[in-house]
């Protein structure tokens, strides 16, 4: 139910690593470490600006499908949240009730807050536009949302966000749908497998299939027991391909966005806007800092 650690950041690692990259380089005061710095620096907003611009073209391109007209592939949802049927998620900490939830829980120690808990859940939930449901997988995805709340207790302080039952969801990434008859299915395997699962039962084996009572089952007997099998395999597979169709939304392959959001699209796409143009604004400020720090002699 829970992962961790929790990425409560996803657009921070250009941020992170630069901070880290200049730290060392005002430690060390050599104009071979701060041209260094300079360049990564400019590397890691390149990097950021790719990010951000893609992630933005992605939202604006992309056209809103219905779920039960989508094409399989990437797609983009819009819908009401809905939790998985017979299913309850609370936050391990306020216990609220909600779709999915992402907490960090910090200690004050010596007058700074240290962080000592991460997590987030990966119970996977549904999106519901009228025309069908659609269960998004939150393994792997950028949950932005605008639920969050911060609680102290004595020395500890609890950050979650949420996203809740009725929230309307933006979701933008690879979709695929799948019923009952198109599992692929090995009876031949299947019925391997379940035979090693009795044998490593063997007095249960006995007590099924040894007819004589000697305490061995022979090849008569087994025989038995393989017919036994396959006879369970055929109804286990029976009750498969019956199953109705079902719609589900994950991680896409090739590093392309999988995002799941309560915020509208334009507001996102603004976000990355925004993001971009941080990233570029900065690759030129990182370019200017190559050329001053090659004059300097420190």
């Amino acid at each position: 139910m829970i992962r961790g650690p929790a990425r409560r950041w996803h657009d921070a690692p250009p941020f992170f690593l630069q901070a880290v990259i200049f730290g060392f380089a005002l430690a060390s005061a050599s104009r071979t470490a701060w041209i260094a710095a300079f360049c990564l620096g400019a590397a890691l907003n390149l990097w950021g600006w790719q990010r951000a611009f893609g992630k933005r073209r992605h939202i604006l391109d992309t056209p809103t499908s219905r779920i039960a007209a989508a094409a399989q592939g990437d797609v983009e949802l819009i819908g009401v949240g809905r939790p998985l049927a017979e299913t309850q998620l609370l936050t391990p900490h306020s216990r609220l009730p909600c779709l999915w939830y992402r907490y960090t829980v910090e200690r004050r120690e010596n007058e700074r807050w240290r962080q000592v808990d991460t997590g987030e859940s990966d119970l996977p939930f549904l999106l519901d536009d009228g025309s069908g449901h659609c269960e998004l997988d939150p393994h792997g995805a950028e949950i932005l949302t605008s639920h969050h709340e911060t609680r102290s207790e004595g020395d500890t302080r609890i950050h979650e966000s949420l996203l809740l039952e009725g929230d309307r969801l933006y979701a933008l990434g690879h979709f695929a749908s799948v019923n009952g008859a198109q599992a692929r299915l090995d009876q031949r395997l299947d019925v391997a497998d379940l035979l090693a699962d009795w044998k490593r039962d063997q007095p249960e084996l006995r007590q099924r299939f040894d007819l004589d009572g000697n305490g061995e089952i022979e090849a008569h007997e087994w025989a038995l027991a393989r017919l036994a099998a396959e006879r369970e395999i055929a109804r286990q597979h029976q009750a498969i391909r019956a199953r109705p169709m079902t719609h589900t939304l994950s991680q896409p392959d090739a590093g392309r966005p999988y995002l799941i959001s309560n915020r509208p699209p334009r507001h996102l796409g603004r976000r990355y806007a925004w993001l971009a143009a941080l990233h570029l604004a900065l690759f030129a400020g990182m370019l200017a800092g190559i050329g001053w720090a090659a004059q300097q002699t420190f």
